[in-house]
């Protein structure tokens, strides 16, 4: 039987071509001594058909809270008993938070609501900020507000929006297990009304709500299948009051496989680090990660958690683009093409000190 980095070297680093769901649960489920290895080809193909540049984004969350679907992972659905309360920013507050994001590097300042789909009125008020925004601020714009209409795309591609992000959450076989106030459908839906007016396409996921190896594979071709231009990678992140409050963190090997499955997956899309992160990778292993198939990272904070200063993921971008990494870690990475000297991954040294 050919070996699957073999399999993997051959079709996602050579060819560019995503690896199918039987070829990504055996990925997902390599043994703990290849890790290294499978982190240092999922780089090696990210930097033959990304490039060695990193993204840095930040987002905002126009209107917190409130909202009338059950995912039940999130702590913004006004059906369960979080703390979170409906909360809706100023005009000025965008701007400003747009402006630290591009201070700090940033390339991409996100909008974001908690709804199912946007109103008329929250339309204009997207406008309303876009322009603001744009007349402030050097930043590429996308924006987050549930389920569109083919003329509601219409609208944010006029107004300035740049591309548009509506996740699948999880596998479409696990879906009605996270999700029963709208179907898996109407979210392919929405990205099709995207694509058709021009917009890039961000989707993604959450890793770790209870899906099974098999169903994250699943998830990771039907992404591929709809050829996102970017996607967000998301970590459970249990939140209190939610039906998903009890759910374990995802273990930081798990983690580090399903980052370098999306990437052997979709050789071309960026793979944006998300929520959860901080949690499920921590410091070391979120560089780890970006030298492993990511090349994108939302940094701060999220929309309802806490993440990391911006300072810190800048830093960490920067280390990243530079080759290098905290003293004491091993992150020197094989240029494509170079043989390793070694019998070891070039993260070897850095998956072992996590």
């Amino acid at each position: 039987m050919t070996d699957i980095l073999d399999i993997a070297r051959e079709k996602a680093l050579e060819n560019g071509e995503g690896l199918n769901k039987e070829e990504l649960v055996q990925i997902l489920n390599i043994e703990d001594e290849r890790l290294p290895e499978l982190l240092d080809l999922a780089h090696q193909v990210r930097i033959k058909h990304c490039g060695v540049d990193v993204s840095l984004e930040g987002i905002i969350s126009l209107k917190t809270g409130g909202c009338p679907e059950d995912c039940h992972f999130c702590s913004q659905s006004g059906l369960f008993e979080s703390p979170v309360r409906a909360v809706t920013l100023d005009i000025a507050e965008l701007v400003e938070a747009a402006k630290q994001s591009e201070k700090m590097g940033a390339s991409e300042f996100c909008i974001v609501a908690a709804v199912k789909g946007p109103t008329q009125q929250l339309l204009d008020q997207v406008a309303e900020a876009v322009t603001a925004i744009q007349e402030e601020v050097d930043i590429s714009i996308s924006a987050s507000l549930g389920i569109l209409t083919r003329d509601q795309a219409r609208q944010l591609a006029k107004m300035g929006v740049s591309r548009y992000n509506h996740n699948f959450e999880t596998a479409e076989s696990f879906f009605p297990n996270v999700v029963t106030t709208h179907t898996w459908q109407e979210r392919k839906d929405t990205l099709e009304n995207v694509l058709a007016e021009g917009m890039e396409t961000c989707c993604g996921g959450i890793i770790g709500l209870g899906e099974t190896i098999e169903q994250r594979a699943e998830f990771a071709t039907q992404l591929a299948e709809i050829q996102p231009h970017e996607v967000p990678m998301n970590f459970l992140d249990p939140r209190p009051g939610t039906p998903f409050a009890d759910r374990p963190l995802v273990p930081q090997g798990e983690a580090l496989r399903a980052v370098a499955a999306f990437r052997l997956a979709m050789p071309s899309t960026q793979l944006r680090f998300a929520g959860g992160t901080e949690l499920a990778l921590g410091d070391d292993g979120t560089e780890a990660g970006l030298m492993g198939g990511a090349n994108a990272i939302i940094g701060g904070n999220y929309l309802t958690t806490f993440g990391r200063p911006m300072e810190k993921d800048r830093d960490a971008v920067d280390r990243v683009m530079e080759g290098g990494a905290k003293p004491g870690l091993s992150l020197n990475i094989t240029p494509v093409g170079q043989k390793q000297n070694s019998g070891h991954g070039v993260l070897y040294d850095t998956i072992k000190s996590l």
